[in-house]
């Protein structure tokens, strides 16, 4: 069996404090936001697809963004 030797102040602190067990944490690697849904995508949001639709909607976000802008 393995031993360490323990500092009397890491000790004390062990004692008064208590020991806290956390669990292990994952490898992940760099998260990427992924677009679900066609709402969602910039071009899209803004219009510059060249949908009349999304032009409109992106035209009342915008009043709705500008409203209480003063």
């Amino acid at each position: 069996m393995l031993e360490r030797n323990v500092s009397d102040e890491e000790m004390t602190q062990a004692m008064m404090g208590g020991i806290t067990f956390k669990k292990a944490k994952l490898k992940t690697g760099p998260k990427e936001e992924k677009v679900k849904t066609k709402a969602k995508k910039k071009t899209y949001i803004t219009g510059t697809h060249g949908s009349a639709s999304a032009r409109h909607k992106a035209e009342i976000r915008q009043r709705r963004a500008n409203r209480h802008k003063k």
